[in-house]
């Protein structure tokens, strides 16, 4: 009896003695390296305070912000509406560029966790960046250092760290 689509053994054994050429199989390894390395990157927000500067970054998402210009430090339950220049969001992070759509300026992402508070700083004048840590008490820790600090320089306004 004969089923269309069956194929016969000699097929099947023509097609198993085939192998897969060896760029393939490079191809593959590297893009699943490269997969990872992506993931790891934007998996959590990494944050340094050293030198007087505040850097965050999260894949390729990088700020850093000189301490001395800090205006003000918040925590915030929600973020505004804005609307997304680049970036992404996935289950409960929220990370990249945005628009206010109010002011329509530049909004700095940088949150792990949409259903915690999030750190609100405003630095230059009018510029805002939202972000918290996947832990909430890092993030508690994080808006207590950020908030000494502020509250340091506004005691002296105009002195610059060396």
């Amino acid at each position: 009896m004969y089923w269309p689509g069956l194929k016969s053994t000699e097929q099947t054994s023509k097609m198993s003695e085939r192998k897969r050429h060896w760029f393939w199989n490079i191809l593959i390894v590297l893009t699943v390296v490269i997969c990872v390395l992506a993931f790891v990157e934007h998996y959590k927000n990494w944050h340094k305070i050293e030198d007087g500067n505040f850097r965050i970054f999260s894949g390729i998402y990088y700020q850093e912000i000189p301490l001395t210009e800090l205006d003000s430090v918040l925590l915030v339950d929600k973020l505004p509406e804005m609307e997304r220049s680049s970036g992404f969001s996935w289950m409960e992070k929220e990370k990249g560029v945005f628009l206010d759509s109010i002011t329509q300026s530049k909004v700095y992402v940088f949150v792990d966790d949409l259903y915690q508070q999030k750190i609100k700083l405003v630095h230059h004048d009018s510029l805002k960046m939202y972000l918290n840590l996947r832990d909430s008490v890092e993030t508690q820790k994080l808006y207590a250092i950020l908030q000494g600090r502020l509250m340091g320089d506004i005691g002296r306004p105009n002195e610059n760290p060396k």
